[in-house]
């Protein structure tokens, strides 16, 4: 387990390297550890190692984990990544802080509602996700329909609006990784500037993208938050996926 803190150490570096090539902040970019298929005990020594904010994938896996460190709730930020069906929405409502898969109204009603069944529970962040490069296996609006869902999506209650998620299509040409990220950074930008003074888009101030074979190109085209699991906690076991 020591190799988790070893590998945590080795990404904050990646990503502090990434942002002053980028003339940014280091502190401009989170962290999100990917913690899908890991058990409760991987993401305790990384939370000892100081990270705080988990991605998970998988819902009856996520909430099984999230539960089993109740009491570490406090530290621990539930991020939910993953393609989400209708069926699930009450779960991640009840367990979550975050969901960044976002890719059609009826989800976000359903967890704006099921979220208003939890009053002690701060609103859920939502982030909607685009699909850059259109493809046909992947979640996600085209960008040319991210605004109107956005605008949709901002209007509901128990949810707070914060912006865009991608996973573009995985490309060792490190142009081709700028170019994918590029777009939904404009993306992003055109949609803020279009609703500066929407007070549904005060808080909308999230790109998330980057993952561990690309998060360098993604910070230096506007990513705050980066999303890295096999380079911090290793290869995955399907088994439990």
């Amino acid at each position: 387990m020591n190799s988790i803190i070893a590998n945590l150490m080795q990404v904050r570096q990646r990503i502090e390297l990434a942002t002053l090539a980028a003339k940014r902040e280091p502190e401009d970019v989170e962290l999100l550890a990917v913690s899908k298929t890991f058990p409760a005990r991987a993401i305790e020594e990384a939370m000892h190692a100081g990270q705080s904010a988990f991605g998970e994938n998988y819902v009856q896996e996520a909430v099984e984990k999230i539960v089993q460190l109740e009491k570490l709730r406090p530290w621990l930020v539930w991020h939910f990544i993953g393609p989400l069906q209708s069926n699930k929405t009450r779960e991640v409502a009840e367990h979550f802080d975050w969901v960044h898969s976002i890719d059609r109204l009826k989800i976000a009603e359903r967890l704006s509602s099921q979220r208003g069944e939890f009053p002690n529970m701060a609103p859920l962040q939502l982030c909607i996700q685009v699909n850059v490069s259109d493809e046909d296996s992947k979640s996600g609006v085209p960008l040319a329909q991210a605004e109107a869902l956005c605008n949709e999506v901002s209007k509901l209650p128990n949810v707070v609006l914060r912006g865009l998620m991608a996973i573009p299509a995985p490309n060792p040409d490190t142009a081709l990784q700028h170019q994918a990220f590029a777009a939904v950074r404009e993306c992003f930008v055109g949609i803020l500037a279009a609703h500066s003074v929407d007070p549904g888009f005060q808080f909308f101030d999230t790109l998330s993208m980057g993952m561990s074979d690309d998060l360098e190109s993604a910070i230096a085209e506007g990513s705050t938050m980066v999303r890295v699991g096999t380079a911090i906690f290793g290869k995955r076991d399907k088994i439990n996926a």
